[in-house]
């Protein structure tokens, strides 16, 4: 058995940044930004007002300054034309200050009669006025790679960028192992039970930007496996579930062998989720998940999450663990590492009574796996844990 560590270090050998696509803004939320991004002008692009008032030179800004409105500036309609001595411009906010005019004074500080204007007794401090590239300076860059969110797609389409490369995303083929599955919806047999992992595993993998497709369940027969396989010789990432273990039924490791798949190890020192494989089969990466529900999905978690992330570009990262205070005592460890499901309440961490590997309602009921290393001491409640929060 392989430590965690080794078998991410493996994983991400074999997990290379897919090649970059051009595509709309968009179409851009959610993508991995493959190259960095230039601001095209600056923004905003003038000095603009910040509130409905009047421009003015500060030179006039005092008590009682009577002065002549000669014009109206509004957003998207600038005035043309500079502002003298004694003159002031009606202006409202967005609008380009107009040359001769350094400080916009508020309406509500203002007495206006015709084209005449008288600046009240107690005026509001401020210039308001946001300078010309308050913002960003054409030349900003948006560095890469970069996980575009909202807000940055938002700072991209004010930038004056109208589409942008991002990596390709990868395509994730799920496979679940076994005769005694059906899919959700048919009716199971005596002896059978629904599919659910690959459903997980599916969200899991959209979530993270990757496209997923749910193949046909394959049977225990060597026919079956390989007739999978052919279905998913074009992703980029093959996941099986099931069928990774030593049993007389456990054929994905000898058929994926037969396909022509590369190894790179078997078995990881960890709970749940001992008997995973890994390796290369064509121009695809196979990751092979063990079948117990609850364990699929840790190491989905684990392991497929950031292949996918580095194949998205954004580096070969270990999943991001944090800190919480423990909220029970807890035994020593023993040789493999323990992913327990647990609850994050206030900063404090308290596991599932139950660790079952087959109870989705326990993981469905956690917001984190609390972190186990092998062969840890026994632990207090208070001590500092560490957690993956899922």
């Amino acid at each position: 058995m392989i430590s965690v560590d080794e078998a991410l270090s493996h994983l991400f050998a074999l997990s290379p940044p897919r090649e970059a696509e051009l595509v709309p803004l968009r179409a851009a939320a959610g993508r991995v930004l493959a190259k960095p991004v230039s601001a095209l002008r600056d923004q905003p692009p003038f000095a603009a007002s910040t509130m409905d008032g009047y421009a003015l030179g500060s030179s006039h800004a005092h008590p009682g300054a009577v002065l002549n409105v000669v014009g109206e500036a509004a957003a998207g309609h600038r005035w043309e034309g500079r502002l003298g001595t004694g003159e002031a411009l009606r202006i409202f906010t967005g609008a380009p200050l107009p040359p001769g005019a350094d400080r916009v004074i508020i309406q509500e500080d203002v007495t206006r009669s015709s084209s005449q204007l008288t600046l009240n007794s107690d005026l509001e401090s401020g210039t308001h006025i946001r300078p010309a590239g308050a913002d960003f300076k054409a030349g900003h860059e948006v560095s890469a790679p970069r996980r575009l969110g909202p807000s940055d797609v938002a700072l991209l389409a004010a930038m004056g960028i109208g589409e942008v490369w991002v990596t390709c995303q990868p395509t994730v083929a799920i496979i679940a192992t076994g005769d005694e599955l059906v899919m959700p919806g048919e009716a199971p047999g005596p002896d059978q039970i629904t599919a659910s992992n690959i459903f997980g595993l599916a969200a899991l993998a959209e979530a993270e930007g990757a496209k997923a497709r749910i193949l046909p369940i394959a049977r225990d027969t060597e026919a079956s496996l390989k007739s999978a396989f052919s279905l998913a010789k074009d992703a980029d990432l093959i996941v099986t579930v099931g069928g990774a273990s030593v049993g007389d039924h456990d054929l994905v490791g000898a058929v994926a062998q037969a396909q022509g798949m590369e190894r790179a190890f078997y078995k990881i020192a960890m709970r749940p989720g001992k008997p995973l494989m890994a390796g290369r089969m064509g121009e695809a990466v196979m990751l092979g998940l063990p079948g117990n529900p609850v364990s699929a999905m840790v190491c989905g978690h684990i392991f497929m999450l950031p292949m996918l992330r580095a194949m998205m570009g954004l580096g070969a990262m270990a999943p991001s663990y944090q800190e919480a205070r423990l909220g029970t005592d807890l035994p020593a460890n023993g040789r493999r590492a323990h992913y327990m499901r647990a609850r994050v309440t206030n900063g404090t961490v308290t596991p599932a009574a139950s660790q079952d590997s087959a109870l989705l309602s326990v993981l469905a009921d956690a917001n984190a796996l609390l972190v186990r290393q092998a062969h840890a001491p026994a632990a207090l409640a208070g001590e500092t844990v560490q957690i993956l929060p899922i």
